[in-house]
């Protein structure tokens, strides 16, 4: 697939941490979440700025499972909708981006969400489900004159899908990277995949398939 100038596209690493891979089972394990960091690297070679998501959840948080709430099932509030295992807490190894991935700090823009103990987003472009309180990461690629998203990122079914979601109705061009996502199951995931397609994105089966245009 052909990109514009390379000062016009981002990358972005949806939620890579080692929370959503085999090497948490307790947490929320995808298969072969652990192996995608070189695919991210490659797809931000042709991008001029990289950004980052990461899950931050409080062990006390109100949509935590447990034996007698299971996981999946409903639970109340205005930014929370179901019950997952805890996960990517600060300070563990789940909270850790994948090894080959820069630190948080070496990216051009990051964001953090879902710090609060009763708020759960998935996408990476607001911190509330209404979708009213913006992260920043929209505006952070106007002001810079991006005009198309590469992405890749954990998981293919929820926090990649409502973040490719989220920059599409932002007017973005927006690119999936297969071979830097992994999805929880494989019916969600091609049930995410199918509404991606519907919604405008576009996608390769891996960076080898992109080029860059020349100004």
């Amino acid at each position: 697939m052909k990109l514009p100038a390379k000062h016009r596209v981002a990358s972005l690493d949806v939620d890579a941490q080692y929370t959503f891979t085999p090497a948490c089972p307790e947490e929320l394990p995808v298969a072969g979440g652990d192996t995608i960091a070189e695919e991210l690297n490659r797809q931000a070679a042709f991008a001029g700025l990289r950004l980052g998501s990461k899950d931050a959840h409080s062990p006390q948080a109100v949509w935590v499972a447990s034996d007698d709430k299971p996981a999946f099932s409903p639970v109340e509030g205005d930014n929370v909708d179901i019950r997952w295992p805890l996960h990517a807490v600060p300070g563990t190894r789940g909270f850790e981006l994948l090894d080959g991935l820069p630190h948080p700090a070496d990216y051009d823009f990051f964001v953090w969400k879902g710090v609060e103990p009763d708020m759960h987003p998935y996408g990476a472009c607001y911190h509330d489900m209404a979708e009213r309180q913006s992260t920043g990461l929209i505006e952070y690629l106007h002001g810079n004159r991006i005009s198309t998203v590469i992405i890749g990122g954990l998981a293919t079914d929820y926090c990649v899908f409502h973040t490719v979601r989220q920059l599409l109705a932002a007017g973005f061009t927006v690119i999936v990277n297969r071979a830097a996502t992994r999805g929880v199951a494989d019916d969600t995931t091609e049930r995410a995949i199918a509404e991606m397609i519907q919604l405008g994105a576009h996608f390769v089966q891996h960076a080898g398939e992109l080029e860059q245009a020349h100004d």
